[in-house]
């Protein structure tokens, strides 16, 4: 009678797929780790074969993987082994696991924040000097862009309002950083126009080039910022008009030693972040030389893990729980996927860094405020960049007494940055 339920067993066996058959195995605990290699227990005899990975792949001693060159069902096993200590040691998007400290450089911290606001103005007056005066057509001529900007960006480093900005225009002018102090209503004008999101975005890119030959690896995060606007709609369910908050989302592409920012997209709030990586890997990629990128789940897509490859990185980010290895047309994926499940503890060295990201946005939300002072949308947008921008000059400022960088703006943008 036995004899014969062993047989009915293994032809029920032969039945199931290379997949189904490795998580018998693995639910028969028949799977050790020794060394680099698992051992994993034959599921119709009483042998013994040898999972490695080698690189790009994981191979088997058994005669299945070594005759066919496909993954059999003891690899199939030891990933699914893999994937529960995975899940014993907490889930890939707690950052809580490894604390990362670094040594802080107090003399050159000191020396930044003592003096940071005047040769924050000194920078800024530099980067304004790469944009251009639009053309005058007619009418009552404007005061000049350069000194404009430099007004509407030194209004969200202080924090003032704009009546009260107004003194600290004053300053500027005797310093002879300005030609001219404009009028509280005409720098609240300035920041309503469309046409400076490009400028303000430019100027970003400029004031991240002094650290391009210091930056390699980056990581890519978004986070939210709160606005003054509301947004209205009739709930069916409950009979009546409902409100809630409007904020706007920040995407960075970001520099994991300095905090510099190299590339940045502002949306609404609702908006995914995996479709923004794109774009923010590449602006980076136009200055920097890439090695790697780091960013969490959400950005977990084979088009993305292209994207980084074609600019020379390796992605570092998370697969989820329901992802499989099968490239599907995509190298990069089969082979990052195995070194996330083989070599996870070396990957999460590499994917960690992204916590640098979390880190920018605690400093620009402390230093700049979480919230967005503009009513009108076109000048959130605005505010926002420039929030990012008073950013970047300040860690220019703290690498000038760190790392010894010129804080040099160079002209040959400035055909980039004309209206």
């Amino acid at each position: 009678m036995i004899k014969v339920n062993n047989q009915i067993q293994a032809t029920d066996i032969r039945k199931l797929n290379r997949e189904e058959r490795g998580k018998l195995i693995f639910k028969s605990g028949r799977i050790r780790k020794q060394n680099d290699f698992w051992v994993v227990g034959s599921q119709t005899s009483f042998k013994a074969y040898k999972v490695k990975f080698n690189g790009h792949k994981p191979t088997c001693n058994c005669p299945d993987c070594e005759l066919r060159k496909t993954k059999c069902k003891h690899i199939y096993a030891v990933e699914f082994y893999i994937k529960r200590q995975i899940d014993e040691e907490g889930k890939i998007t707690e950052t809580k696991g490894i604390k990362i400290k670094y040594k802080q450089d107090w003399s050159a911290y000191n020396k930044s924040q003592t003096n940071e606001k005047l040769i924050f103005m000194k920078l800024l007056k530099d980067l304004c000097e790469n944009v251009e005066q639009p053309e005058y057509k007619f009418g009552r001529p404007t005061l000049p862009f350069s000194d404009m900007l430099f007004g509407s960006v030194m209004k969200v480093y202080t924090g003032f309002s704009l009546r009260r900005f107004m003194s600290d225009m004053k300053i500027a002018h005797d310093y002879g950083l300005v030609d001219n102090v404009p009028c509280y209503s005409s720098l609240s004008n300035f920041m309503n126009k469309e046409e400076i999101k490009d400028i303000l975005e430019n100027l970003i890119t400029l004031s991240s080039l002094p650290l391009k030959e210091i930056e390699k690896d980056f990581a890519v995060d978004s986070s939210g910022f709160s606005t003054s606007r509301y947004a209205r709609w009739f709930d069916y369910k409950w009979g009546k008009e409902r409100k809630y908050k409007v904020w706007l989302k920040a995407h960075l592409c970001s520099g994991v030693k300095t905090n510099i920012i190299t590339g940045v997209k502002i949306t609404e709030g609702q908006e995914n972040d995996s479709p923004q990586l794109a774009e923010l890997v590449r602006k980076t990629a136009e200055n920097f030389n890439l090695n790697e990128v780091s960013g969490d789940k959400a950005y977990n897509s084979k088009n993305n893990f292209k994207i980084i490859e074609e600019v020379g990185a390796t992605p570092f980010i998370p697969f989820k729980k329901n992802v499989t290895g099968k490239r599907g047309g995509c190298l990069i994926w089969g082979k990052m996927y195995h070194y996330f499940m083989y070599k996870h503890e070396e990957f999460l060295e590499h994917y960690h860094k992204r916590s640098n990201s979390e880190t920018i946005f605690h400093m620009i939300k402390t230093k700049f405020r979480g919230d967005i002072k503009s009513k009108k949308q076109t000048a959130q947008f605005n505010e926002l960049l420039i929030k990012v921008l008073c950013h970047n000059i300040c860690v220019v400022i703290q690498e000038i007494n760190e790392l010894g960088v010129k804080a040099e703006f160079s002209l040959e943008h400035t055909r980039e940055i004309s209206v």
